[in-house]
């Protein structure tokens, strides 16, 4: 289990997380909701390591990780898809998912694990082809199969849906359903899209002006007046 206890951080004059605490749980998909330009990126970058918390602490399966750099969290079991992707355009889908096994050694880190395949049978059929000419929905796939090919306990998605069509959306969140329901993984989800967010969260988080401001099971987010909260 995630906990993150009072993370608070500045940015030059401005306090961009004011105390947020929250818990991820194995086994089930945790949403934090809110509009543009309330923390939530910031966020995910303090629980990976790639900005320090000013205070306040993070732990991981009981581990206090606050100050790991962003490889040992990788190493500890957590995988990151940021916001926008990020793949590399000149390396082959296949090259790409074999940069998500950097963390295994030997034969281990030699052949895509099958099981990614099976998640997203379109990466198989295009594993010779150059990331960058994939569609944008298939290189989130791609993203998100990268960070799979880690064997996460703990994924944490930023905005997944952002800029991919209809018809992608579905695919990824069969996935991330299926993926909750071995049991063996946390997952921490980004998301503005409110119909996805509420489709898959065992519980929610809303977050504005860098602090949690509600929370609560993801079967109550339609009466809890959610959806005008995250409104634009």
């Amino acid at each position: 289990m995630l906990n993150v206890d009072e993370l608070h951080q500045y940015y030059g004059g401005s306090h961009i997380l004011r105390g947020v605490s929250l818990e991820a749980r194995t086994g089930e998909v945790t949403c934090l909701l809110g509009r543009n330009g309330v923390g939530k990126s910031t966020l995910l970058k303090c629980l990976m390591g790639l900005i320090p918390a000013k205070t306040g602490s993070v732990t991981w399966q009981g581990d206090v990780i606050t100050r790991y750099k962003p490889h040992q969290r990788v190493a500890a079991g957590i995988a990151y898809v940021p916001q926008g992707r990020e793949i590399f355009p000149r390396l082959t889908v296949e090259e790409n998912l074999l940069m998500g096994l950097s963390r295994f050694r030997g034969a281990e880190a030699r052949s895509v694990p099958e099981e990614i395949y099976t998640l997203f049978p379109v990466l198989k059929s295009m594993r010779q082809r150059r990331g960058g000419d994939l569609s944008g929905g298939q290189q989130q796939q791609l993203a998100i199969g990268r960070a799979l090919a880690s064997r996460p306990q703990l994924l944490i998605l930023d905005e997944p849906t952002e800029g991919i069509q209809p018809s992608v959306i579905k695919e990824i969140g069969d996935v991330i359903r299926a993926l909750a329901a071995r049991g063996d993984m946390a997952i921490l989800l980004v998301e503005q899209f409110y119909d996805f967010a509420a489709g898959l969260a065992d519980n929610y988080l809303v977050m504005s002006r860098g602090a949690i401001v509600q929370r609560g099971p993801g079967a109550a987010m339609e009466a809890d007046g959610v959806r005008g909260l995250v409104a634009i």
